[in-house]
């Protein structure tokens, strides 16, 4: 959950410094929901698992900057809640999701493939591979 802070600046001094007043009525809270994640790490691939109910795999955002893997989406709260006259308990949460992993640097990140099925997001990162062989190497003797 990130704060969010509205402040008033007020009269820059002479110093170069700002004075800044934060007054609790300005307050502003938004929320950013996390998903638990699995991590799978296989032989030849990252597998990263994520429980994503009442969403549709097009609504959800992958991206990578660096080694930075990024995955977002938004719940949108089903309609029959406002139709309710109260709602006796409230566990479910509806609204913005980010989650940002930080990958190792060993991936194929242009080969990532992501699949859901039964509301569960599965996205494979491959590894790479390097082809290994073995030089002799001669000693110098003298």
């Amino acid at each position: 959950m990130f704060k969010i802070f509205n402040v008033s600046e007020k009269k820059e001094q002479d110093d170069n410094s700002i004075d800044v007043e934060i007054r609790e009525d300005d307050l502003v809270e938004e929320d950013i929901w996390q998903v638990a994640l699995d991590i799978i790490d296989l032989e030849d691939s990252i597998i990263i698992v994520a429980p994503l109910a009442w969403i549709a795999m097009d609504d959800v955002d992958i991206s990578i900057s660096k080694n930075i893997l990024t995955v977002s989406w938004e719940r949108n709260r089903p309609m029959f809640y406002n139709d309710s006259e109260k709602i006796l308990v409230e566990e479910c949460f509806f609204g913005p999701f980010s989650r940002s992993i930080i990958m190792p640097e060993n991936l194929a990140f242009n080969k990532i493939r992501a699949t859901m099925e039964n509301n569960l997001l599965a996205i494979e990162v491959p590894k790479l591979q390097f082809n290994s062989k073995t030089i002799k190497i001669n000693k110098l003797e003298g």
